[in-house]
């Protein structure tokens, strides 16, 4: 299996370097880039995933729609359409950037570009990085804020849209 490479960052989103995805996590001190995708629906309901039971972070926990590392040399708008097709086969979709912002914690940083999605057609997720999906009401999101079935990355990206 090819490793995955990705572009480490500055604080300025400037390419310094590239690294393995084992040297970035665990690692806060390596910044690479990932992309966030907000799939509404025409209701206004948000699809969210819930990740597999299996995964290194966050193991089934309901996380944003779409979410996924920036490879190497990639574009973040690249990025985004490659991974709505990978979890969720979602293509030719009229993609919306919304903000781009730095995230760090213990585990890792992140330079996360956000992008808004709107969708009424099939979607049909990846089972080998997906354990269900579904459309949420945003009162139904905020009423489960506190209850730990959202990862931390999904709950600071709705704030983030929510104020923007």
């Amino acid at each position: 299996m090819t490793k995955e490479i990705f572009d480490i960052v500055d604080k300025d989103d400037q390419i310094i370097g590239q690294a393995t995805r084992d040297q970035v996590h665990g690692n806060p001190n390596l910044i690479h880039r990932v992309v966030h995708i907000l799939v509404f629906n025409s209701q206004n309901e948000l699809y969210l995933q819930k990740r597999d039971i299996n995964k290194d972070v966050q193991p089934g926990k309901w996380d944003t729609s779409v979410g996924g590392h920036v490879d190497k040399g990639e574009s973040y708008r690249d990025a985004a359409v490659r991974e709505m097709e990978e979890e969720l086969d979602i293509n030719g979709a009229n993609l919306k950037y919304l903000y781009k912002y730095r995230l760090r914690n213990d585990y890792e940083s992140e330079y996360v570009s956000s992008y808004y999605c709107l969708w009424d057609r099939p979607i049909k997720i990846n089972v080998d990085e997906i354990e269900e999906g579904r459309f949420w009401r945003l009162d139904e999101i905020v009423k489960k804020t506190d209850s730990g079935i959202f990862t931390p990355n999904f709950l600071d990206e709705i704030r983030r849209y929510q104020k923007f």
